[in-house]
């Protein structure tokens, strides 16, 4: 028993240091708006490889700035990067996603 918890702790650590492929399902409305973008230079193409640049992630009651990343493509779809959207009085957050 001891060594089933201690291996399901040890997979759930390794799991957690992984970056996130899919955040399906998750979004944030919030009262104040993003900053406007930081500026950075786009790295140079990565064959195999989608760049999608660095937005305002919601953090806490506050905008945080996440740089961009890779993504790995999907032939057929589209990128999506992440974005707010205002709607009405507030803002809306959209995660990063593949299309169609």
């Amino acid at each position: 028993m001891k060594r089933a918890l201690l291996l399901a702790s040890a997979a759930a650590a390794t799991l957690s240091l992984l970056p996130a492929t899919s955040r399906a399902g998750f979004s944030v409305d919030v009262n104040i708006g993003p900053p406007a973008p930081v500026v950075v230079e786009t790295p140079p193409p990565r064959p195999g490889y989608i760049w999608s640049p660095g937005y305002w992630r919601w953090e806490e009651g506050r905008h945080v700035w996440f740089n961009g990343y890779w993504v790995p493509e999907r032939p057929g779809s589209r990128w999506v990067p992440d974005r707010w959207d205002h709607r009405g009085r507030r803002y809306h957050y959209e995660p990063g996603h593949f299309e169609r």
